[in-house]
């Protein structure tokens, strides 16, 4: 049944960059749908949008998936010229997850994840130019509704961006620390979240590229279980629908370095994202 299910999903996804994809070229130019894929693979970009991710991992022990759903907006606000406010919240809208009761027996959960919410200061092109950058706090609040899907502790830490805007590619880092700071959860937290990232545009509204998620738990109990690392492919199309522009991609990963135990060894992302209408428009603080 669940292979039935992701073979309808990627039937889904491929029919929807070639039919789809070929009626929006009519609509809007090759050159604006890159300029529209280029600024949605830009974590600091300046335009709004509203992201919808699954991600589908299978494990190494016990072989069993994890099966997470997000959502995340990002909201750029420009407070002068010069500079503008980045924040990117991601919910966990669901999390199902297996879990070895006491008794040994393996269970599933499902429910809400933890929220993460980063806020970035980020100079405009007129500053940086072609680069890529970008500071601020990030934190993790727990928001779980259920105490094996999130970490039950406060956390906070520092982010950022660093990376390159070429013609018709980017590159760069998105990393993220947290600390616990308070919270029910007996264990002490120290983690890491490095997003590394890179789009080439071949022109209409094509990407080719990666954008995986290492991951450190420097409190592991092992040294081999601290950290997660993952190569991936993925292909995304911008489309029109209506008068917005969408974005839909598909990425393969896998982690040739993770856990012993409930470790990543695969994962397969979808991910649906509009562009909206910025709500807020102009400087927040004058020109």
């Amino acid at each position: 049944m669940m292979k039935n299910k992701y073979a309808q999903l990627i039937i889904l996804v491929v029919f929807s960059f070639l039919i789809v994809g070929s009626a929006a070229a009519q609509t809007t130019s090759g050159q604006s749908l890159d300029e529209v894929n280029k600024e949605l693979s830009n974590p600091i970009s300046s335009i709004w949008a509203l992201q919808l991710q699954e991600n589908s991992y299978w494990l190494n022990r016990p072989e069993r998936n994890v099966i997470n759903l997000q959502f995340q907006p990002v909201l750029p606000l420009a407070i002068t010229d010069n500079w503008n406010l980045i924040t990117r919240p991601v919910f966990q809208v669901m999390n199902s997850s297996p879990y070895v009761n006491r008794s040994g027996n393996l269970h599933r959960v499902t429910g809400f994840g933890d929220t993460i919410l980063a806020t970035l200061i980020s100079p405009s092109p007129k500053l940086a130019g072609p680069w890529l950058l970008g500071a601020g706090p990030s934190f993790i609040f727990p928001t779980a509704s259920n105490e094996r899907l999130g970490q039950n502790k406060w956390q906070i830490g520092p982010a950022g961006v660093f990376g390159y805007l070429g013609d018709k590619w980017l590159g760069g880092v998105f990393p993220q620390q947290w600390f616990s700071v308070g919270g029910p959860g007996s264990q002490t937290i120290s983690q890491m979240n490095i997003q590394y990232f890179f789009v080439y545009l071949p022109g209409g509204g094509w990407g080719i590229g990666t954008s995986p998620n290492i991951l450190v738990n420097w409190y592991a109990n092992k040294a081999s279980n601290e950290v997660t690392f993952p190569i991936g492919l993925n292909v995304s199309k911008v489309i029109k629908i209506g008068p917005l522009p969408v974005k839909l991609q598909i990425q393969g990963q896998y982690m040739p370095v993770h856990p012993d135990v409930f470790g990543q060894n695969w994962n397969l992302q979808f991910a649906v994202t509009p562009v909206i209408p910025k709500l807020i428009k102009g400087n927040l603080f004058g020109d």
